[in-house]
């Protein structure tokens, strides 16, 4: 199989409002700085894609208007998913490993503070028996707590020691919302309080990908794409153990996860009881640097908070401070649909 590798990585601060940003304005800076780190022009990229939501930008084909950040003319060649960035990442992966380009832009972004992103996020759910009853994401995650707190995988001082624990590694990202000692609150829905949930911001990132020579030509030290592989749910809550991740675990083992052992993993985990749950499904040991980045605990920009995950590990390896790194994308309510990526240095 062709080898492919992150080579470059970029995010914005995030914020918890950027009213006075457009989405374009958001991106720019972005994309300049990914694009700087490996001396790309626009017109060096083979194909580009993006990741976003329509309806948190509340029309419909607004991705459109970020191509405006990106340059589309001449014209480019260029694709869109209505998913966080880590499955515009899978997309592009599959576009290198054809042979067709050998380099892509990926980007994603995220709005979260124009509106109640707890309701936004109900449209995800299913449209004739669940989502008319409108119950938030933050509900749907307190019934997937208290399922583990019952069965006995984990209880409220646990949750606050992973809260505290995200927080803390974020106070070294400059880029983080929210990090150092934060108290774990009041209840937002019993057993969840508000530490044990992720901050409502705004935020961007974008990663290039290259194949082969072209990678060790613009990075010191790629971060080859070993294994990527992604599954999904039961849509119904109903039918699903929601104490455990099918599809996570299947994931992992497509892309390899299970082969040997990974030092660091960065999992999109936005509640501090879906660690619980990806940590078992993942099998990861004890010695395993878990989110250093802090985190989607310290920055859950929706649509591009995945995508961060895997940037975050890329950015270790290339940094020196990973050899093997597995990095976890989610969407949906309760882990619905699950990413995993698997990714390497070379050897020193």
């Amino acid at each position: 199989m062709r080898e492919v590798a992150i080579v470059a990585f970029a995010q914005s601060d995030h914020l918890r409002s950027t009213d006075e940003l457009s989405e374009v304005d958001m991106v720019m800076p972005v994309l300049h700085q990914v694009l700087a780190q490996t001396g790309l022009k626009t017109s060096d990229i083979g194909f580009t894609c993006s990741g976003s939501s329509d309806y948190l930008a509340g029309r419909a084909f607004s991705f459109t208007m970020t191509l405006d950040g990106v340059g589309a003319w001449p014209p480019i060649s260029e694709s869109h998913v209505e998913m966080d960035g880590a499955w515009a990442m899978y997309e592009a992966w599959v576009k290198l490993l054809t042979g067709e380009v050998d380099t892509a832009l990926v980007y994603s972004y995220g709005k979260s503070s124009p509106g109640s992103v707890r309701d936004v996020l109900t449209r995800q759910l299913d449209p004739y028996y669940v989502a008319p009853l409108w119950p938030d994401s933050v509900a749907l995650a307190a019934l997937q707590a208290q399922a583990l707190i019952d069965a006995g995988e984990t209880d409220e001082p646990a949750l606050a020691g992973i809260a505290a624990r995200s927080r803390e590694s974020a106070s070294a990202n400059s880029h983080a919302q929210v990090k150092g000692s934060v108290p774990q609150g009041d209840y937002e829905v019993q057993p969840l309080r508000k530490g044990d949930c992720p901050p409502v911001g705004d935020g961007a990132v974008a990663v290039i990908l290259a194949a082969g020579d072209k990678a060790r030509e613009l990075c010191e030290r790629p971060a080859w794409i070993r294994g990527m592989d992604h599954r999904i749910e039961a849509h119904s809550l109903g039918v699903r153990d929601l104490t455990d991740s099918p599809s996570t675990r299947l994931a992992a083992e497509r892309a390899g996860a299970f082969e040997r052992p990974v030092d660091t993993a960065e999992l999109h985990a936005p509640f501090t009881s879906q660690e619980v749950v990806l940590r078992k499904a993942l099998q990861l040991a004890d010695d395993v640097t878990v989110n250093p980045s802090g985190g989607a605990l310290a920055a859950n920009p929706i649509m591009a908070a995945g995508l961060l995950r895997i940037g975050e590990a890329a950015a270790r390896i290339h940094r020196g401070e990973s050899d093997r790194a597995l990095a976890h994308a989610t969407s949906g309510p309760c882990l619905q649909q699950n990413l995993v990526a698997v990714l390497e240095g070379d050897a020193r």
